[in-house]
């Protein structure tokens, strides 16, 4: 078995696993939990919250992933250069490498796509 044919099978996890752990950030924010402060749903964090935790359960299902991962690529481009780029060049020293890793591994889903475990490839399948 060549490592290769395991492809589309890791593209899944990544997927599945980056939607997981972004969801957090969602019921951080709008849950304060499991920690966090709860933000005003009607602000920009609220906002950043509703899309991640609902971006992120969408990505964990493969669910309208392409368009899903583009907005939230978006969104952590917009995170990084708004909270954190004023703090300096390097993400290391502006506390922004999550952000920037998050918009790109965001970026290559809406270009690779869900991989085979997802809804969406089953809803493909079916019509």
């Amino acid at each position: 078995m060549r490592l290769s044919s395991l492809q589309p099978y890791v593209l899944s996890a990544l997927r599945i696993v980056s939607g997981f752990l972004f969801a957090f950030h969602g019921t951080q924010k709008l849950l304060a939990w499991p920690s966090g402060n709860r933000v005003e749903l009607a602000s920009i964090m609220g906002v950043a919250g509703v899309l991640e935790l609902v971006g992120g359960f969408l990505l964990m299902l493969g669910l309208w992933s392409r368009p899903v991962a583009f907005v939230l690529s978006g969104q952590m481009a917009v995170a990084y250069f708004w909270r954190h780029a004023p703090g300096g060049l390097w993400p290391i020293l502006n506390r922004g490498e999550l952000a920037a890793l998050y918009a790109f591994i965001f970026l290559y889903l809406s270009v690779a796509g869900p991989g085979p475990l997802s809804f969406d490839k089953m809803l493909r399948r079916k019509s």
